[in-house]
């Protein structure tokens, strides 16, 4: 009778470490994050382009920035250059945003720049969080916070908790607080509207696809909406009735540029 051969153990790669030690470092890190950003510079809603610019260039300022994202992941529609196609483009001279985020890209005529939108949302998310910018996604916006005539922090939940039925479950929202908000939510416009709802600012609604036109005034028309709250992105292009420009970015990403300077300026006015 033929005897059975042990199999051999095979090499070791990982090290062992236990199932505990794994769930107990993904909630300190989570919990440190949320405890250090409860309170900030600046918080921003939505990290598509404007959001993860301005964050990105916020950071780098030496501000304390917590960007707060519905979805699972960042980079809002800058995966996508439209028609569900993924290249995106950006006109002249919004390419000396990929130079400095080392996106390479090619000229496609005189003023237009094209590149692959996975590779541009990647190096932007990359370089948001190598300046030192946080994030809570899944995160969802559900109000603001008003204080003396000024928005002073945001109302937000799990993103899950919406879509559960109001018959089974009541979850209190958390509240978090900051010099400055920027609504860089897109179309949505969630802050902005709120402000709406309640009479305190006006709405218009966006307009019908002029690139060149839409693209100049959401840099233009970048700015505070109401004391605290700056709109960025999209959300300008919503609150202030101006044409879309479709799926090129160069705005998004100089509207962003210009909220944070924005940002910075009103900061440091509240700290005189």
């Amino acid at each position: 009778m033929q005897e059975a051969t042990v199999a051999e153990k095979p090499s070791k790669i990982f090290t062992d470490v236990r199932e505990v030690d794994i769930t107990r470092a993904i909630a300190d890190e989570f919990h440190s994050v949320l405890m250090d950003r409860a309170e900030s510079d600046v918080i921003i809603i939505g990290a598509g382009p404007a959001g993860l610019t301005a964050s990105r260039e916020l950071s780098n300022m030496g501000f304390k920035v917590l960007v707060i994202e519905q979805n699972n992941y960042l980079g809002g529609g800058y995966w996508l250059g439209g028609y569900m196609m993924n290249p995106v483009t950006v006109r002249e001279p919004a390419q000396k945003i990929w130079d400095e985020l080392g996106i390479p890209y090619k000229k496609v005529r005189e003023g237009l720049y094209l590149t692959p939108g996975p590779h541009a949302v990647s190096k932007l998310i990359a370089g948001a969080c190598d300046a030192g910018v946080k994030f809570l996604n899944l995160t969802k916006f559900d109000d603001l916070v008003l204080k003396n005539g000024r928005v002073a922090g945001i109302v937000v939940n799990w993103m899950p908790v919406s879509a559960l039925p109001r018959n089974i479950t009541c979850v209190d929202p958390v509240a978090f607080e900051a010099k400055i908000i920027i609504d860089a939510s897109g179309h949505d416009s969630v802050a902005v509207k709120r402000l709406v709802d309640r009479g305190l600012v006006d709405w218009k609604g966006m307009n019908p696809m002029y690139v060149n036109e839409g693209e100049e005034h959401v840099v233009e028309k970048t700015g505070e909406v109401y004391p605290g709250l700056i709109a960025a992105g999209m959300s300008v292009t919503e609150t202030h009735g101006l044409a879309r420009m479709g799926p090129t970015f160069g705005s998004m990403l100089y509207s962003g540029k210009k909220a944070a300077e924005i940002a910075a300026e009103k900061i440091k006015e509240l700290e005189r």
